[in-house]
């Protein structure tokens, strides 16, 4: 039985934290992982007016009556404005969410420090998703709950320092007094048990759920991302300040060849289009669009339900925990 920071303060199996996908972290997804002793995850992206986010909360929690987080991103967006942003704080704390995972810009920089209070008063645990120990400080200070320690193997937007999930790990953990949550490179249960093993209180992963039942995504998608290694992603957007990594393909070789050529930002845009991934989810296009996918991806050989998934991961973990006791001795 797992007893960590986040276990005791969500109520939940495991310290497994599923993370943010554009398109994919809809109702069915986000309640198969909570049911299954994680924690789910909604992504608020996905809904561009507040009844529609109301209503898919309101489904969710129709699916299951376990925690699950909301993330919102606070990054520059063609479709999704601060105006947005405002209005999920809003209906965060009006449906008092269990938690929320941020990430981009700090929440107190975007919407001041009342958002923060709104949340706080709601009783929204608020985690966020940061890359260096400065920025997790800050969210210490503003009275965030903890913090994601998101080194640059993860998928998504890695920030641009490019320090590695172990030692971003250790470094938050000595630094902090709230709890952390490792990021980046983890898929399976010895990643938990490293991730343990530095003082992190849980895990979020993102790319492993893609490979899962319960995900819905184009079927070729899965089997791409067990096809493919550990060095096939690819870091792209630094030229613009919207760094990313992705799975490599045709379209990130375009991207890449502007970005060595100085191009700029109006000829990105158009490559680096959301609907253009929405339409290559749904297709298993891997080449059509920039797909977030993390170096997690050379740990994925099957395609497990997200129950299987998490009690493998946990059995793992005890056996390479077990493993490294032994090993010094105990």
């Amino acid at each position: 039985m797992f007893k960590t920071a986040i276990t005791e303060m969500f109520g939940v199996k495991y310290p497994i934290i599923c993370g943010a996908m554009m398109w994919l972290c809809k109702p069915k997804m986000c309640a198969a992982v909570s049911n299954a002793g994680g924690i789910g995850n909604l992504t608020a992206a996905n809904y561009e007016t507040a009844d529609d986010f109301r209503a898919a909360i309101r489904e969710t929690r129709k699916l299951t009556d376990k925690p699950f987080f909301i993330a919102i991103t606070l990054l520059p967006s063609m479709r999704i404005t601060p105006e947005h942003h405002k209005m999920y704080v809003r209906v965060c704390a009006e449906e008092k969410v269990d938690g929320i995972e941020f990430s981009g810009t700090p929440l107190d920089k975007v919407a001041g420090m009342e958002a923060v209070e709104l949340l706080k008063n709601a009783g929204v645990r608020m985690f966020h998703k940061v890359g260096a120990v400065r920025h997790a400080l800050h969210a210490q200070k503003i009275g965030f709950d903890g913090v994601y320690a998101a080194g640059i193997e993860e998928g998504g937007h890695p920030l641009n320092d490019d320090v590695t999930t172990m030692v971003l790990t250790r470094k938050m953990v000595s630094s902090l007094k709230i709890p952390v949550v490792s990021v980046g490179g983890i898929a399976d249960g010895s990643g938990l048990a490293a991730a343990l093993a530095l003082g992190a209180d849980g895990v979020m992963m993102a790319s492993r759920f893609i490979a899962t039942k319960e995900c819905e995504v184009h079927d070729n998608i899965k089997q791409e991302l067990i096809r493919r290694q550990e060095f096939d992603t690819v870091i792209y957007g630094k030229s613009i300040g919207l760094q990313g990594r992705g799975l490599k393909s045709k379209v990130l070789e375009e991207v890449l060849a502007i970005e060595a050529r100085h191009g700029g930002f109006e000829e990105l845009i158009p490559l680096l289009s959301g609907q253009k991934v929405k339409e290559a989810w749904e297709t298993g296009d891997v080449d059509y669009a920039p797909l977030m996918v993390g170096q997690s991806i050379g740990l994925i050989n099957d395609i497990p339900t997200c129950a299987e998934l998490m009690e493998r991961m946990a059995a793992e973990a005890k056996e390479h925990s077990a493993r490294a006791a032994k090993l010094c001795g105990n």
